[in-house]
């Protein structure tokens, strides 16, 4: 298996671990409290913000894997 594929497997797993753990017991806990930020419950809002941004961020490394992978010099 290529190098660079092996490392593209680990940068997977790291994101789908690093998913997984905020959305458990730990984080959700920190964010689940009686607070609003412009009446918004802060859990809520840990959702509205922490799932958009998880999501642009995969984005912007399948981006960077698809210039990678069209490069003839890598």
């Amino acid at each position: 298996m290529p190098e660079s594929t092996q490392q593209q497997r680990q940068i997977w797993l790291i994101f789908f671990f690093l998913g997984i753990i905020m959305l458990n017991f730990p984080f959700l806990q920190i964010f689940n409290r009686p607070e609003t930020i412009f009446g918004i419950p802060l859990l809520v809002l840990y959702f509205m913000v922490g799932w958009p941004a998880s999501i642009v961020v995969v984005y912007f490394f399948c981006r960077t894997l698809g210039h990678n992978d069209n490069d003839p010099d890598a």
